[in-house]
């Protein structure tokens, strides 16, 4: 995984967007997502390739139809790496926080 490209996909407001898109409803073409965005085809285009690089998103094709699927790996890896980590650590502090005044 390339963490690079992750926190850059996920650092843009419309690309988070664009995830919220598809995970309400996974699979969807380009002009359904574009449905809900204030945006050119293109622009989203450009969103959406951002996405693909850094495997935060999957394509199908179906037909004529191109097919978006949300791909929660990526996000996670990035948990597990970064976030997972801190919140453990949080969580063991309140733990002992909890024990201590309740005195056990």
């Amino acid at each position: 995984m390339d963490d690079d490209k992750v926190f850059k996909a996920l650092g843009d407001r419309t690309r988070r967007r664009l995830l919220d898109l598809l995970c309400a409803r996974n699979g969807q073409t380009l002009s359904q997502l574009c449905e809900d965005l204030a945006m050119t085809r293109q622009s989203a285009t450009q969103h959406l390739e951002i996405l693909e690089a850094a495997n935060l998103v999957t394509t199908v094709r179906r037909g004529r139809e191109k097919l978006h699927f949300i791909n929660p790996v990526p996000l996670h890896e990035v948990y597990a790496r970064w976030v997972h980590k801190f919140e453990q650590r949080h969580l063991s502090l309140l733990h002992d926080l909890k024990t201590e005044l309740e005195g056990e």
